[in-house]
């Protein structure tokens, strides 16, 4: 059947409120009273750089990733840059990195020097796994970063020993993985690095820009410590002006410290209703929309809740008409914008066709079971006369 315009099957207008795709409020309702304690209380100290706040924090956040160590930085792309510059990687060296990603991952790799071997992913996960990787590895590959997109990890197990027969270093960028296991080993504790995002939109997000590198390597969260803070040795005021290495200005801010502290310890219940939700999608979407899948060893954390859909611009564009929120993650593969095309190693047909055919519906830990069920109605009457997935190349 056409799937044009007039053939599409009328979708009733509900009287109901929108449905936004994000809503930040009622989490941060939650930690409201505790993080304006403790943000008089760093107003009371004057101490707004550092100090025992920060200090707690990294070591909460240590704890809960399984690691021996955490520094806090400014944001993700500083914790990315920062454990590459660490791990000594630079000028020539490749670096393995899916190009379904948020583009911070790959301007990190170009910005201390090394080049980005772009790879494709897995259609139905939209992750990278062994195999592509295996493909990849060549004379003068150094490294993969393995992205857990929207929350969910990739086979772990396979890519680790991948990377040990041949000698690679495994970063993983979990920024949006913040709780997500892999046979209950939480994101982060896998690689030399694990690198994370505090953005507000987070699973666990502060109150502006914030991020932190875990590492159980001692030598590695040493050069992070001093790197972040202008190449300092770290550990005596009196050494305030002796700077050892090139570092740079990258330090977690006190008040991000105190308000992530608020947040951590309801990470868990905050994962586990974004769980249920998708859990509710997948058992209403209508058949022409399909969920991304996630493996079985994996617990995602599920940061977004993203679709693939066909015609995805068309049902964007309904669903919005009827006041449903949605966003596109991402639409157009790093290794075909305009700065990195020079890396490009042509067509990636996976990540192409998904980059034609994601959506990412509304999902927040708040969000109304009742807005779930109309979000899938909506794309029910929407996608109703469309062809299915399966019969289509791609948008």
């Amino acid at each position: 059947m056409s799937a044009g315009v007039a053939a599409m099957a009328p979708v009733p207008v509900p009287p109901f409120d929108s449905v936004p795709f994000l809503d930040l409020g009622t989490t941060t309702a939650v930690v409201a009273t505790e993080v304006r304690v403790g943000w008089e209380k760093v107003i009371a100290s004057n101490r707004f750089v550092g100090g025992e706040q920060v200090k707690a924090f990294e070591d909460e956040w240590a704890d809960y990733c399984g690691t021996e160590y955490a520094m806090g930085v400014g944001n993700g792309t500083d914790a990315l840059v920062l454990a590459l510059r660490a791990l000594e990687l630079g000028a020539g060296d490749e670096i393995i990195v899916p190009a379904n990603t948020f583009v911070a991952t790959i301007e990190a790799i170009v910005l201390v020097g090394a080049i980005p071997r772009f790879v494709d992913v897995d259609l139905h996960t939209g992750l990278m796994g062994a195999a592509e990787v295996e493909a990849a590895v060549s004379d003068r590959t150094r490294a993969i970063v393995a992205v857990h997109l929207f929350g969910q990890l990739t086979d772990m197990d396979a890519l680790g020993r991948c990377a040990t027969q041949h000698g690679l270093v495994l970063i993983e960028d979990a920024a949006q993985a913040h709780g997500a296991t892999w046979r209950g080993i939480r994101a982060g504790g896998f690689g030399a690095v694990g690198c994370f995002s505090f953005y507000p939109g987070k699973n666990l997000g502060a109150f502006g820009d914030a991020g932190a590198v875990v590492t159980s390597d001692e030598g590695i969260a040493e050069r992070i410590r001093s790197m972040r803070d202008h190449g300092r040795p770290g550990g005596s005021e009196d050494r305030h002006y002796d700077h050892v290495r090139i570092g740079t200005n990258s330090r977690l801010d006190t008040v991000q410290a105190v308000t992530l502290s608020a947040k951590l310890p309801h990470l868990d219940q905050w994962n586990e209703d974004r769980r249920r939700l998708v859990r509710l999608y997948a058992a209403a979407l209508p058949p022409t929309v399909v969920p991304l899948g996630q493996l079985e060893e994996c617990a995602g954390a599920h940061h977004l809740m993203v679709v693939r859909v066909p015609q995805r611009d068309r049902v964007r564009a309904e669903l919005a008409a009827l006041g449903i929120g949605s966003g596109i993650h991402y639409p157009t593969p790093c290794h075909q914008l305009e700065p990195y095309q020079q890396w490009s190693p042509g067509v990636l047909p996976n990540v192409e066709r998904l980059a034609g055919q994601i959506l990412s519906l509304p999902l927040y830990p708040s969000l109304p079971d009742a807005d779930v069920m109309r979000v899938c109605e909506a794309l029910g009457h929407i996608t109703a006369d469309l062809e299915s997935l399966d019969d289509q190349p791609g948008d």
